[in-house]
């Protein structure tokens, strides 16, 4: 199977930061998370179900499957990681959340890991 898209990506994560914040995974929320139309919520979730990334029952809240999870949670600690790597570079909050968001789409995996072993180190 094919790689998820950034927009694939966007909305996967979007569902896990909400499920860690004990928030439902509804339509409307997600919408306003990713600044998106209820529509294209709909549609993207049509899109994650063939995937095979999310559940979701009829006018009910989406779920992740395991497969859906992984990948959001890859591309969250990718977020994170990106993110505070930035701010120890002295880029600003706001800039360095923009800036990790494209990031976290297009950075290599070895690069990403490269990074990662920095800032570990750097916390020891």
């Amino acid at each position: 199977m094919s790689k998820p898209t950034k927009s694939q990506e966007d909305f996967l994560e979007a569902l896990l930061m909400l499920e860690q914040s004990e928030q439902p995974l509804e339509t409307t929320r997600v919408a306003k998370m990713l600044s998106i139309s209820k529509p294209a919520v709909h549609q993207m979730g049509h899109e994650l179900i063939n995937r095979g990334w999310i559940t979701r029952k009829d006018y009910g809240d989406m779920k992740l499957t395991d497969e859906g999870r992984r990948i959001a949670e890859s591309v969250l600690e990718r977020h994170h990681v990106l993110k505070h790597f930035l701010l120890s570079l002295g880029v600003g909050e706001e800039i360095a959340e923009h800036d990790c968001c494209l990031m976290e789409h297009i950075v290599s995996e070895e690069t990403f890991l490269a990074i990662k072993k920095l800032m570990e180190q750097s916390q020891s």
